[in-house]
């Protein structure tokens, strides 16, 4: 009689199993490169990019149609319209623009250099000031062509920039830092015990430490006194960022 625990009664139900394995594996196999890897999609579905870029859209990166077309209406501009581009100002948008704080430097500086080198940063602002000046007096009279009134317009542009540029980058400035120079030179000589070039030295470090602090508040409070000022006359003038 055959024992029923025979060689063949325990391994074949060993590779009845494997082979059903194979087999799942293969079927799977096909159906994933034939209905998973390329299913088809909707066409109103096929350009989604929340579809596309599902992690994209989750962080916000991703805006949709809809979304796109209300930002162009808020913004005045037809769906589909690219934002225009602003013109850049080479004396208020590039390196130039610093050139309108040298003489707050020179002062800055005024405790270790010449005087004389202190009057010529005050040369270089002045020369900015004028050159920002005359070139809003040459875009007014662009933009206004040939219209009537050209004249007041282009004068009230370079009056208004000149002013301004006067007080904001020269006059108030410089003379806010050279107090502030002045009295800690003054100050560090009655506290401390340090040497002369020192304290100097000091002086310089706090003056060029307080440019960046001044520059808004001043700017601003010039906008103010222009604004209740000389641009009632010649009505309005361009706010100075």
């Amino acid at each position: 009689m055959k024992s029923i625990f025979s060689r063949d009664s325990i391994l074949l139900p060993v590779r009845r199993s494997r082979w059903s394995a194979a087999a799942a594996a293969a079927a799977i196999t096909d159906a994933t490169e034939t209905d998973i890897a390329s299913p088809e999609v909707p066409p109103f579905l096929a350009n989604n990019e929340l579809l596309q870029h599902p992690f994209q859209a989750f962080r916000g990166e991703v805006s949709t149609p809809g979304e796109r077309g209300d930002d162009s209406k808020r913004k005045g501009m037809t769906p589909g319209e690219e934002t225009p581009t602003k013109a850049v100002d080479i004396y208020r948008d590039t390196w130039v623009r610093f050139l309108g704080y040298a003489n707050e430097v020179g002062e800055a500086f005024r405790a270790l250099v010449p005087v004389s080198m202190v009057w010529a940063s005050y040369a270089v602002a002045s020369v900015y000031v004028t050159a920002d000046a005359v070139d809003k007096g040459k875009k007014a009279a662009v933009a206004h062509g040939d219209n009537p009134g050209k004249t007041t317009k282009v004068a009230a542009a370079v009056v208004d920039t000149f002013v301004w540029q006067a007080l904001a980058s020269v006059a108030i400035p410089g003379f806010t830092i050279n107090r502030v120079c002045a009295g800690s030179l003054y100050l560090l000589g009655r506290t401390t015990k340090w040497p002369l070039p020192v304290r100097k030295w000091t002086t310089t470090a706090i003056g060029l430490s307080t440019i960046p602090f001044i520059i808004t508040p001043i700017d601003r409070s010039v906008d103010l006194l222009l604004d209740s000022s000389l641009r009632k006359i010649y009505g309005g003038g361009e706010k100075h960022d």
